[in-house]
């Protein structure tokens, strides 16, 4: 067995290779040598969760903090169970990292029909000696009509080399309503794969963003499948590659149902020798007839030493449908560059605001104030980080 099949107790055959497809791009030889122990749940200061707003949900290398986890202002009804045995369908073609995922007891999240209700979930990562693997699980069922707001923050509490495996299935009934947004913010030392699966029925909306911007090693499989007439999704996100990370999404929408419609925009950034990949599939089955998909993904390459991958794929097996995708990889602007160095400002500077605008400007699609304002100060905060020197 290599390293990291036994750190996961599985079969080495039982692992992914860079021989299959949805694997080609990751960098799992240098991660298959490394070991990881058994998460040690380490405590964490009230000081690295106190910014973000109550109610919120904190776990520490996978296990809930019932110390740092505050529910206060908690909408009634909403239902939280941990350790529940949750029966989510595998996937045959899932990886190892899902399946170890799924297969852990989760943490249940069951919002009433017809209720509103908002929750803040907290991962932490502390300082340790060994690297570490943990296993997380979270199911989320929205009721009829209910509306659901929720927000993952994936933070550090410091520098580290540990292996967050997660696993997020989310069910929306009919007429359900859930905006998701999520901040992979992890040290540059850490790995971080997970696996979101979505199901939306009739008439629902599920609405995302994600900030990337974090961890050495990041993998985010995002699985929507539109199963009612008229569900719709507009998922977007910001990839932000720096030094020497890997960050990947592989981002799948199903339209297996009539009058569906599907609104996908993402950023990518690259600089250092970062590498960043964005494989963004659309599938329209028989019979969705009336289904409306957009796909767009810009990218901006930021370094000579940096790579950007980008695959959009549409496939479309039903008629009456509207769909289109598009990709881009190019560079800052010299026109809009010459123009702010000729008013004055600094060749650095210069960079760093074309380079915010460019991504920050995607904020504009997240509806709800008090998300668009986290996640411009996390976006923010990532930013002023890059070094111009290695921009160049």
């Amino acid at each position: 067995m290599s390293a990291l099949s036994d750190s996961f107790g599985v079969a080495e055959k039982a692992m992914p290779g860079q021989r299959e497809e949805a694997w080609r791009s990751m960098p799992l030889r240098a991660l298959e040598r490394r070991a990881f122990v058994t998460a040690t749940y380490p405590s964490a200061s009230a000081e690295l969760v106190a910014d973000i707003p109550t109610p919120r949900l904190v776990f520490v290398h996978g296990a809930l903090d019932e110390r740092l986890s505050d529910l206060s202002g908690l909408a009634t009804g909403i239902a939280i169970e941990h350790d529940t045995a949750i029966d989510d369908v595998i996937d045959a073609r899932a990886s190892a990292f899902t399946r170890s995922a799924l297969a852990q007891a989760a943490t249940k999240i069951t919002l009433p029909p017809a209720t509103t209700a908002r929750l803040h979930v907290v991962e932490l990562g502390m300082p340790a000696g060994d690297a570490e693997l943990w296993h997380r699980h979270v199911h989320v069922d929205v009721g009829n009509d209910a509306s659901l707001t929720l927000l993952e923050h994936q933070l550090a509490g410091g520098a580290h080399s540990h292996f967050a495996n997660s696993a997020v299935t989310v069910s929306l009934a009919a007429g359900a309503h859930m905006r998701h947004a999520r901040v992979n913010d992890d040290p540059d030392g850490a790995t971080r794969f997970l696996h979101t699966d979505v199901s939306v029925a009739a008439k629902a909306h599920y609405a995302r963003f994600d900030l990337e911007l974090g961890a050495a090693l990041s993998r985010h499989e995002l699985h929507i499948r539109l199963d009612g007439d008229e569900a719709s999704t507009a998922a977007h996100g910001v990839l932000l590659g720096t030094g020497k990370r890997h960050v990947e999404t592989r981002l799948l929408v199903e339209h297996d149902a009539r009058d569906t419609r599907s609104d996908l925009q993402w950023r990518g950034l690259a600089s250092g020798r970062s590498r960043v990949v964005m494989h963004g599939g659309i599938r329209i089955e028989a019979g969705a007839d009336g289904s409306d998909a957009q796909l767009s993904n810009r990218n901006l390459l930021l370094s000579d030493n940096a790579e950007i991958d980008t695959q959009p794929v549409l496939v479309i097996h039903a008629d009456e449908v509207k769909a289109a995708h598009g990709a881009t990889v190019g560079q800052l602007d010299a026109n809009a560059l010459f123009y702010l160095r000729s008013r004055g400002v600094p060749d650095a500077q210069a960079r760093r605001m074309l380079t915010a605008a460019f991504v920050q400007s995607l904020l504009s699609q997240v509806d709800d104030t008090d998300i668009r304002s986290l996640l411009d100060a996390r976006l923010s905060a990532a930013l002023k980080q890059l070094d111009p020197g290695d921009e160049a």
